[in-house]
C-alpha cells in the first residue's frame, strides 16, 4: 500500500539497534482514525472472497486497527488477547505464551474467554507488526485450541529480515501485509521489500 509506505517515510523514526521504527504518530499510539480505516479496507481487498466471522488481535496496539478494519469485514467482532488476567476475564479461558519485542522479549501470558471463541468460527488474525512473530504465533495458538479456523493474518508493517513471517508462512498460515520492511537503519533510512 503505498500512501502507507510514504507514511512510514515522513513519520517513521528508527531508534536503537535498527529494529525498532516508531509510526506512533498515526498507527500504534496517536491514531489517524480515517487512515485506519483505509488500512481496514486494504485488509479486505487482500482477503477477498475469505469468510470472516471475527477479528483476533492482542492488545494493545491491535485493537485500534482491528476495531477500525471491522467495518470493511461487514462490523464482525473484534476479541482481543489481553496481557493480564484481571476480574473481568471470570471462567475458562484460553492462555498462550508470547514475548515483547518491544520490552526486551519479556514473555507473558495473553489470554481470550473460551466464552468468546468458538470451534468451527472463521478467525483473522491482526496486529500492527510482525516481526519475530512471537504474538502471532500466541493467537494462532488460541485459535487452535478453540477449534476457530485461520484464514490469515493481516499484517500492517512486516520486517521481512526478521523470522516471524517465514515461521509463519511455514506453518501454512496465510499472511498478508499491507507494507513489507526489508532493512532499516539511521543511516539509511526503511528499504521497503516490494
Amino acid at each position: 500500500m503505498e500512501k502507507l509506505k510514504q507514511r512510514i517515510r515522513e513519520e517513521g523514526k528508527i531508534r536503537g539497534t535498527n529494529e525498532l521504527l516508531k509510526v506512533d504518530s498515526f498507527l500504534n499510539h496517536q491514531m489517524d482514525t480515517a487512515f485506519l480505516a483505509e488500512l481496514g479496507q486494504a485488509f479486505r481487498e487482500k482477503f477477498d472472497g475469505c469468510q470472516v466471522d471475527k477479528i483476533l488481535t492482542i492488545e494493545t496496539s491491535g485493537i485500534g486497527i482491528a476495531v477500525a478494519a471491522a467495518p470493511a469485514f461487514g462490523n464482525v467482532p473484534v476479541l482481543f488477547a489481553k496481557k493480564n488476567k484481571t476480574k473481568n476475564i471470570a471462567g475458562d479461558v484460553f492462555i498462550s505464551q508470547a514475548e515483547s519485542f518491544t520490552q526486551d522479549r519479556r514473555p507473558y501470558n495473553i489470554f481470550v474467554s473460551k466464552e468468546f471463541l468458538k470451534a468451527g468460527e472463521k478467525v483473522l488474525l491482526m496486529d500492527d507488526f510482525l516481526a519475530n512473530g512471537s504474538a502471532l504465533a500466541a493467537l494462532l495458538d488460541i485459535a487452535q485450541q478453540a477449534g476457530a479456523q485461520v484464514v490469515g493474518a493481516a499484517i500492517v508493517i512486516e520486517k521481512t529480515f526478521q523470522p516471524g513471517g517465514r515461521l509463519l508462512r511455514d506453518k501454512g498460515i496465510r499472511v498478508e501485509s499491507l507494507a513489507r520492511i526489508a532493512s532499516m537503519s539511521e543511516e539509511t533510512g526503511v528499504v521497503f521489500a516490494d
